[in-house]
C-alpha cells in the first residue's frame, strides 16, 4: 500500500467511526435536511419520468428486470436495481436537483436512489433510509471536494459511487460493510465524459443511474463475502486524475456536509443560477420589456464558464448547461423552471436574440469555504445601463428553501404526473412521517 493511499484510508476511517459513533438523525437540523432531500429528489425524479425515453426506459426495465419496488409516478414495479437507477436517471433529467458546491457535484442524487430501492424494497423504516443517506453523502461530498475531476471528465458517476455504495453498505450490513462497499467502488470507480453534454445528448443522464445500480451490486457482494482491497482511492486519485505526491485532505469529521447542500429553486445546473437570478430580478423591475435590450455582459467566476459555456444551444441538455440562455430565458420570463427547457422554449426568437446578445466574462469571486462563487449582470438598453450582483441564490447555504418553499416546488413538479391532491398526499407523508414508520408506507 502506497503512503497517498494509506493517508486517504486513515481519513475515510476516521469519518466513518464520526458517521457511526451515534444516530446522525439526533442532529434536528440534519434530520430535516435529509427530510428536505427525500422530497426533493423524489419530486424531481417523478417530474422526470413524464419524458417519453425515461417512461420507455421503466417499462423496458419492468419486462427485463422485475421486482417490487415501486413509487408514485413509476408505472412498473422494478427489482432494486433496476428502481434505482431509473430513479438516478429520471432525478437529473430536467437539472433541478440538489448538489453541493464544495465538491463541484451532487452527493445526494447518488446516495439517495439505492437507498430508497433498498429500503423499499426490505421494507426499511424511513430512518433507516435517511440514515445511510446521511452517512453516503457524508462520504461522496469529501472526495468530491478533496479529488477533482480532470478537464474534459463529468463529475456524475465518479465519486459518487463512492458515496453511493456507502449508503447501500449502510442498510445491508452498516459500518464494515459500507467499508468493505467503498473499497470494492474505489477499483473501479468510472470516468464519465462531459462530451455528451457538448453535443446535446442526454448520455450524460445515465452516468448516475449506473453508479446507482453498481452501488446496489457492490454492496451485495461485499456482503456476501467478495473482498477488495484498502487503499484504492488513493491508487484511483493517482492513477485516473494523476494525482502525485500527497493527497488532498479530506474534510474533518464533525463538519455536516448535508447542511452546506442545496436544494434548487430553478431548474438548470446551479453554475447557471447566478445569472439567471440577475436576469429575474431585472425582469421584475422592468417588466420584462426585453425588446428595448441592446447588450448583455454577464460577469461570472470561471468554473461556470468552463461548464457552462455553451451558445446558441439547440438541445435541452444543451440549454440546461448554458449560462446565456438561462439569462436570456430568465430576462423574458421572471423564472427558470422545467418549463423553460423544451425545443419551443429554446426555439423561442426573442430568447435567441438575447443568448446572442450575451458576453460572458470571467470574474474572481469572493471566496467562502473554498468556493467562488456569484455573478454580475450587465443589461444595457436605449434608456442606459444596469448592473445587478448576485452572491446567493435561493436553496444555496446562504440561504436556503424553507419547507415550505420545498414542498411547493415537490407540488408544482409532481401535481401534473400524480394529480394534485396525490401530490399533496405524498408531500405530507413524507414531511410528516415518523422516523419509524415503514419505508413503503411513507413513499405509498
Amino acid at each position: 500500500m502506497t503512503e497517498t493511499s494509506d493517508s486517504l484510508d486513515r481519513s475515510l476511517d476516521a469519518t466513518l467511526d464520526w458517521l457511526w459513533a451515534g444516530d446522525p438523525l439526533a442532529d434536528t437540523a440534519v434530520a430535516e435536511k435529509a427530510r428536505l432531500l427525500l422530497l426533493d429528489t423524489l419530486g424531481c425524479a417523478i417530474a422526470g419520468l413524464r419524458q417519453p425515453e425515461l417512461a420507455a426506459l421503466a417499462a423496458g426495465m419492468g419486462r427485463s428486470d422485475p421486482g417490487g419496488v415501486r413509487w408514485p409516478g413509476l408505472a412498473a414495479a422494478l427489482s432494486p436495481m433496476a428502481a434505482a437507477s431509473v430513479l438516478a436517471i429520471a432525478a437529473c433529467w430536467d437539472e433541478a436537483c440538489e448538489g453541493l458546491a464544495r465538491a463541484h457535484g451532487r452527493p445526494g442524487l447518488h446516495a439517495l436512489p439505492p437507498a430508497l430501492a433498498l429500503g423499499l424494497a426490505q421494507d426499511r423504516t424511513l430512518g433507516d433510509v435517511l440514515r445511510a443517506l446521511v452517512r453516503g453523502y457524508e462520504i461522496g461530498g469529501r472526495l468530491g471536494a478533496a479529488l477533482r475531476i480532470k478537464p474534459g471528465m463529468h463529475v456524475d458517476g465518479t465519486w459518487g459511487l463512492i458515496g453511493a455504495s456507502v449508503a447501500t453498505g449502510a442498510l445491508l450490513g452498516g459500518r464494515d460493510t459500507a467499508r468493505a462497499a467503498l473499497n470494492a467502488a474505489a477499483c473501479q470507480v468510472p470516468q464519465g465524459l462531459y462530451r455528451p453534454v457538448r453535443a446535446g445528448t442526454t448520455a450524460r443522464n445515465t452516468y448516475v443511474g449506473h453508479a446507482a445500480a453498481t452501488a446496489i451490486y457492490l454492496a451485495q457482494a461485499v456482503a456476501a463475502g467478495v473482498t477488495a482491497p484498502m487503499g484504492a482511492v488513493g491508487d484511483w486519485w493517482r492513477i485516473a486524475l494523476g494525482g502525485e505526491g500527497e493527497p488532498p485532505a479530506l474534510i474533518a469529521p464533525g463538519e455536516w456536509l448535508v447542511l452546506q447542500g442545496y436544494l434548487k429553486l430553478y431548474a438548470a445546473v446551479q453554475h447557471v443560477h447566478y445569472g439567471a437570478r440577475a436576469a429575474a430580478d431585472w425582469h421584475r423591475r422592468f417588466g420584462g420589456a426585453t425588446q428595448r435590450i441592446e447588450a448583455l455582459e454577464l460577469a461570472i467566476y470561471p468554473e461556470a464558464i468552463t461548464y457552462c459555456g455553451n451558445r446558441a444551444p439547440a438541445a435541452v441538455i444543451q440549454a440546461q448547461f448554458s449560462l446565456s440562455y438561462g439569462v436570456a430565458h430568465a430576462l423574458r420570463h421572471g423564472d427558470l423552471g422545467i418549463d423553460a427547457f423544451t425545443p419551443t422554449a429554446i426555439a423561442d426568437p426573442e430568447t435567441r436574440r438575447l443568448e446572442a446578445l450575451v458576453q460572458l466574462m470571467p470574474e474572481e469571486m469572493l471566496a467562502k469555504d473554498g468556493v467562488r462563487r456569484g455573478a454580475h449582470l450587465t443589461v444595457s438598453a436605449v434608456a442606459g445601463a444596469e448592473t445587478i450582483g448576485v452572491t446567493q441564490i435561493p436553496g444555496g447555504p446562504g440561504q436556503p428553501l424553507t419547507t415550505e418553499e420545498a414542498r411547493g416546488k415537490f407540488l408544482r413538479y409532481t401535481a401534473p404526473q400524480l394529480g394534485e391532491g396525490a401530490a399533496v398526499a405524498l408531500a405530507d407523508r413524507i414531511l410528516g412521517a415518523g422516523l419509524s414508520d415503514q419505508m413503503r408506507a411513507v413513499v405509498g
